[in-house]
């Protein structure tokens, strides 16, 4: 698939029969020497990633290249073009001319490779050749090897990462341009997939623009390593307001940024095509992957109503240098080992599958329903009992792939299946503590269907958009209720506001018919919330480098405005605590994604003052007792596989220190006092907190709470109101505070003539005290209301109304 894009190019025809492939047949002194020995000839065959090359493909006929091809590619139609490829490009030089060759001897030396079974499983080469007696011998060195003993070549077509204009990797130091407008179109911002600020002429524009329309423009990038540039990915600008791309361009190598060469295309210069619209990504490969360390792109032709505009992403390999100064640098990774690449649905049900089998104890795979295409919502739950809610032990979870082209977070949350899996296993105390005391629920894919269509176009090609929506077209953020302005308006029309319910809000009417467009993974997600009492989670997007948190819609639905929660506090501290241990947001130095610096905020910021969306954040907090915030991963949201370790990395110390907050603040049991039973739906509130949450099923409570001393008052329907004062400490671990409550006697009484049986004298009493305790309050009411009256009259006056008006009534009311 890798190859399709190759064949927009023109290659030139083939060559006659002359000037073909096929090499001068060797002399009869030759021929002596060698008895029986084919002609001196190198065959080059490109394949794609982990393709296995058949034993068909034997240098003994060179006839069966086009069965060879068939069989390594499974596309019969490319072997035309691989055919003209080798033909104008390797196979008319012999061996010991190879220096001449983009690829020569040490490069193919030095390029990792694995031919023990003739399965190659990076991109490299195998050098093969032929015994007398036909076996093919795989390890032979390069430096030993002589024309005569080359039959076979197979060149792994690389499939080279990018150098990660995208992601950051390359600094704008890296980049230069000819001329640029002015510093917001600068050399820097020709980044794919760079967003450019609201306003024309912002200073972080969305492209890099020449200065002048003229063939003679480029855009630069230094590489710092001897690299394998294998191809171009080109966009137009990002703007509101403008239309700039480019049709065609050229580009040329160098290894000291003087002396160029142009990328040839047989014998001629390659024009490579470039974009027929802003915003779709357009990979042109290179003819022959050629090793430099410099770049330049070289518009040609651009749209005929703008300006030479362009982002851009370069795919390349780094090839060892023994004179690079950087050679002994470390190689970014990480040392767990764990499937580190892209996984589509299929693969990421293997994924899951594996995991379970691995660790059967703490593992439990389930479903919460259906994509709009029939694809399972899977969720994993990881606990010392996973099937089961426990007493006292909070649930949690991690939500990934809302929007499906962001993949960086289901590939985070498919790792952390397994290190949980692995570090369980081999006793990491940190990890067995989280497992034993936690119910962790992940969901790896909320959006399979967007996940789908941007898997099949790849990393770098997927755009800023493909796949984020669900496949009905719905932004799954964007399609949660807005219970906010429900509560906001409740609460300026009613005359008492603390009347006004802050928890709990019901989802309004509309919402819930069946012709609502309320997408199926929502109607998914929101029945999963109802169903599990969740205390905390976090939703993991991309695209930029932030941690926001509630509330996201703002007042008024106002664009920008700090809308804080009653528990602001606490929720700053949860969006610090995940923003302080990301590697990446951690670093002082690090350069913005797009037009918007959140180091300024310490990389966190509250969701209604970035922008205003009624999102699963807010629901989650006011329709259940969860607090969650929105994690924005990285600036690229489809990172290339190979930058997978790295991003892990990154964001493992944050998923495990915000899964442990879970265990701060207060927790405990709510009971009835005669039956000991956990009463459900009990209302918890903390004095100066106007943010209450309920009891779950069995009673038990979980509210996050920074340190210090609270007054919490419970009670639920049919029992007193129950008071305590618990203290949250700096450890992180929750201080226990049970409540038992005591039912009132008019709930007893109610209870026991449903049940038809005889009131207790006990409860007799208490009827009989409560009672006189109300007639006491009446009487009291009563006396206050005499005594605001006006002075009273003599008692004659007093008692002449009094009979007039009894004589009145009468009259009035006579037959």
């Amino acid at each position: 698939d890798r190859l399709r894009p190759r064949l927009r190019l023109h290659y030139p025809p083939p060559l006659s029969e002359t000037n073909s492939w096929k090499t001068k047949t060797p002399t009869k002194k030759t021929a002596k020497k060698t008895p029986r020995k084919k002609k001196n000839q190198m065959i080059v065959i490109a394949s794609s990633q982990n393709h296995k090359i058949p034993s068909s493909c034997d240098s003994r006929l060179p006839a069966l290249l086009d069965v060879c091809l068939h069989s390594l590619l499974a596309l019969s139609f490319v072997s035309d073009y691989i055919r003209t490829l080798l033909e104008f490009t390797y196979l008319r030089f012999p061996l010991e001319r190879a220096s001449k060759l983009p690829l020569n001897r040490r490069m193919i030396r030095d390029i990792p490779h694995n031919c023990g079974d003739l399965l190659l499983h990076q991109p490299g080469v195998c050098l093969l050749r032929e015994t007398r007696r036909g076996v093919f011998n795989p390890s032979v060195s390069p430096d030993k090897l002589k024309h005569k003993d080359f039959h076979l070549v197979f060149i792994f077509s690389p499939d080279c990462p990018p150098l990660g204009l995208e992601s950051l990797r390359v600094d704008d130091s890296q980049m230069q341009a000819s001329s640029y407008q002015r510093m917001g179109l600068g050399p820097h911002r020709g980044r794919l997939n760079i967003q450019s600020g609201i306003e024309d002429g912002d200073l972080y524009d969305g492209a890099w623009c020449a200065d002048y329309k003229d063939q003679h423009q480029w855009l630069e990038v230094d590489a710092l390593h001897l690299t394998l540039f294998t191809g171009v990915i080109l966009q137009g600008r990002n703007s509101i307001w403008s239309w700039d791309w480019v049709h065609t361009y050229k580009v040329q190598l160098s290894n000291d940024s003087v002396n160029w060469e142009p990328c040839m295309n047989g014998t001629e210069e390659a024009i490579f095509e470039g974009n027929q619209n802003p915003e779709t990504p357009i990979l042109g490969l290179l003819p022959v992957p050629t090793v430099a360390r410099f770049i330049r792109i070289n518009p040609q032709t651009w749209y005929f109503n703008g300006t030479i505009c362009l982002r851009a992403e370069i795919l390349g390999c780094r090839v060892h240098d023994p004179t690079d100064i950087y050679a002994s640098e470390r190689e970014l990774g990480s040392k767990d080992a764990l499937d580190f690449r892209h996984h589509n649905y299929k693969e990421m049900r293997k994924l899951m599958k594996s995991v379970t089998e691995e660790c059967p104890d703490i593992t439990h795979v389930y479903t919460i329903g259906k994509s709009y295409m029939g694809l399972k919502l899977y969720v994993m739950v990881i606990s010392d009992n996973p099937s089961k809610h426990e007493l006292g032990e909070p649930e949690f979870r991690y939500v990934a792939g809302m929007h499906g082209n962001e993949a960086l977070g289901r590939e985070l949350v498919l790792n952390l299946m397994q290190y949980l899996c692995k570090e369980y296993k081999k006793g990491n105390q940190r990890v067995v503590r989280l497992v034993t005391e936690t119910r962790i629920h992940l969901l790896p894919s909320m959006n399979p269907d967007g996940y789908e269509e941007a898997y099949v176009k790849g990393s770098e090609l997927a755009g800023w958009a493909d796949g984020r929506y669900s496949f009905e077209g719905i932004d799954l953020n964007h399609n949660f209720p807005d219970l906010n302005n429900i509560m906001w308006d409740a609460q300026e029309t009613a005359a008492d506001t603390s009347k006004v319910s802050n928890h709990y809000i019901p989802i309004p009417e509309y919402y819930t018919k069946e012709d609502a467009m309320v997408a199926p993974e929502t109607r998914a997600v929101i029945s999963w919330m109802q169903d599990i009492p969740f205390v905390l989670s976090a939703n993991l997007h991309g695209g930029e480098l932030v941690v926001t948190y509630p509330f996201d819609c703002t007042r008024d639905w106002a664009p920008q405005e700090d809308t804080p929660t009653a528990d602001n506090a606490f929720f700053r501290w949860l969006a610090t605590v995940y923003a302080s241990t990301n590697l990446v947001m951690a670093n002082p130095d690090r350069r913005m994604c797009h037009y918007e610096d959140f180091q300024a905020h310490n990389n966190i910021i509250n969701g209604g003052a970035w922008h205003t969306v009624p999102g699963m954040n807010d629901f989650s907090y006011m329709h259940t007792n969860c607090f969650e915030v929105t994690v924005e991963l990285s600036c690229d949201k489809f990172p290339h596989a190979s930058e997978l370790p790295v991003e892990w990395e990154n964001n493992k110390e944050s998923l495990l220190v915000y899964m442990e907050q879970i265990h701060r603040g207060i927790k405990g049991v709510i009971k009835d006092k005669m039956t000991k039973k956990g009463i459900a739906d009990a209302v918890i509130k903390v004095e100066d907190h106007d943010h209450d949450i309920r009891s779950a099923a069995d009673g038990d409570y979980w509210r996050l709470l920074n340190p210090g001393e609270y007054k919490v008052i419970v009670w639920a329907e049919g029992y007193f109101p129950s008071v305590r004062h618990c203290r949250v400490g700096m450890e992180p671990r929750p201080t226990i505070c049970d409540f038992t409550l005591t039912k009132t006697p008019i709930q007893r009484l109610k209870e026991i003539r449903a049940k038809g049986g005889k009131i207790p004298q006990d409860l007799q009493l208490r009827l009989r005290a409560l009672r006189l305790r109300k007639l006491r309050a009446t009487t009291k009411v009563i006396n206050r209301r005499r005594e605001s009256q006006p002075a009273s009259l003599p008692p004659q006056i007093v008692l002449f109304k009094y009979v007039i008006g009894r004589k009145s009534k009468k009259q009035h009311f006579s037959p």
